[in-house]
This record gives C-alpha cells, structure tokens and sequence, in this order.
C-alpha cells in the first residue's frame, strides 16, 4: 500500500513537471519574450559591444593587411631609388604608397632632409632634424595602428561582467517567481533561468573574440614598430653617407 502510495505520488510529479515543461518553448522568440526588461536591456548593450568589436576587427584587419601589402611593394621601389641618389623619387614613391607604414614614416625623413638642403653650415643639424621628423612620424603611425583596440580591450574585460549583471538579476527573477507563484516547477523559474544563461552566454560569446583578436592585432603593431624602427635606422644610415659622399 505504501509502495503504491509512493509510486502513484511519483508519477502524480512527474506529470506535473511534464506539463510545466510542455508549456514552455525554448526557441530564441520565446525566450526573448520571457526575459525582464533589465535582462534585455543587457542583451542589447551586448550585442551592442559585439558589433562595435566587430567593427573594429573588420577595420584593423583591412588597415593591416593594406600596410602589410604596400610596403611590401614600396620597400624594393624605394630601396632602388635611394641608391641612385633620387630621393625626389623615393618620395613620389613613398607618396603613391599612402597606406604603408613604412611610406609614411620614409616620406617625414626624406621631406626633412630635403627640406634642409645639403647646406653643411651646422654639421649634424641635418641629420638631427631628419631623425627628429622620423620619430615623430613613427608616433604617430603607431597611433593610426592601435586606433580602436583600446576599446576592443575594454569590451573584452567588461562583457563577462556585463552578462554577469545579468545573470544576477535572472537568478533574483527566479527566486521571485519561486515566491509568487509557490511552487518549484519549471514554468515558475523559467523567465529567470533564461535570462541568466542567455546573459552569461552571450557576455562570454562577445568578450572571448575580442581578448583574442585584441591579442592577435596588439602582435601585428608591434611587429610594424619594428619595421618602421628599421627603417628609420637605415634611412638614417643612408643619410650619414650620403653627407659623407657630399664632404669629400
């Protein structure tokens, strides 16, 4: 009898918690529909944070690759026109390569050093100027690189805490619907589960690519730190000959 008493109370939950469940639908629309207005609010600002991280992926990935394929082409051209002494040349070249960092900061040198003339009144006074316009151009290209990673960096380290806000505020909507509706089914926690895992997901979903893509592109800036370094010593280098060859 007891036996009985027990399997029939079984079955009498099991199909209580059925027809809680069935009244539930976990498609995106419904689970949309069953989140507060703060849990949505949360969603939008994330997505919000998503697309602009996007953005700037898209943007920097372009700017990169762009750089990355003219001062491929520019380095040779240049390179060939400073050996021959033209260095109107090098800077039509450097001008016609826009999108090279490595143009950019050559394009400062070789104008400085132009603009100077090959007076040798005040030794040094050439070079020192010229390597001051190459330190500023390299300043200034790194800024024009790392244009909005800062803020790729603040997305990436405040989504999960973003979806956490979230997820907060779904767990006190559970234990609300727990309260009013007194009972511990499904249907009386649903709106609350939902908003806590749907925040929590999608704060991880928006910050994750963005850690790694801020990494990622963080790299590739200093590798161009590099090579405009480079360059500015070898630039430099030529210049010290080139007064040289002009002395004797």
């Amino acid at each position: 009898m007891l036996a009985a008493t027990a399997m029939l109370t079984h079955v009498h939950t099991a199909a209580f918690w059925m027809f809680q469940e069935g009244t539930i639908q976990w498609d995106p629309i419904s689970i949309w529909h069953l989140m507060g207005v703060p849990a949505k609010c949360v969603v939008v600002i994330l997505f919000i944070m998503s697309g602009w991280s996007i953005g700037v992926m898209i943007d920097r990935w372009m700017a990169f690759s762009a750089a990355r394929k003219q001062s491929r082409a520019f380095a040779p051209q240049v390179a060939g026109a400073l050996r021959e002494g033209k260095i109107d040349e090098a800077i039509k070249i450097a001008e016609r390569n826009k999108k090279s960092h490595l143009a950019k900061v050559v394009t400062a040198g070789l104008q400085e050093f132009k603009a100077h003339g090959e007076s040798t009144e005040i030794p040094g006074e050439q070079i020192e100027a010229s390597k001051r316009a190459l330190e500023r151009a390299e300043a200034i290209v790194h800024a024009e690189l790392k244009r909005g990673l800062g803020g790729l960096a603040t997305i990436g380290s405040t989504a999960p805490f973003v979806g956490l806000f979230g997820t907060v505020v779904g767990i006190l909507n559970a234990f609300r619907g727990i309260s009013e509706s007194k009972a511990t089914g499904l249907a009386a926690v649903a709106g609350g589960i939902a908003e806590a895992l749907i925040t929590t997901a999608i704060g991880l979903f928006v910050a994750i690519p963005a850690v790694m893509m801020f990494n990622y592109l963080t790299g590739r800036v200093e590798a161009f730190d590099v090579e405009m370094d480079n360059s500015s010593s070898e630039l430099i280098d030529y210049f010290l000959k080139r007064r040289s060859a002009v002395r004797k």
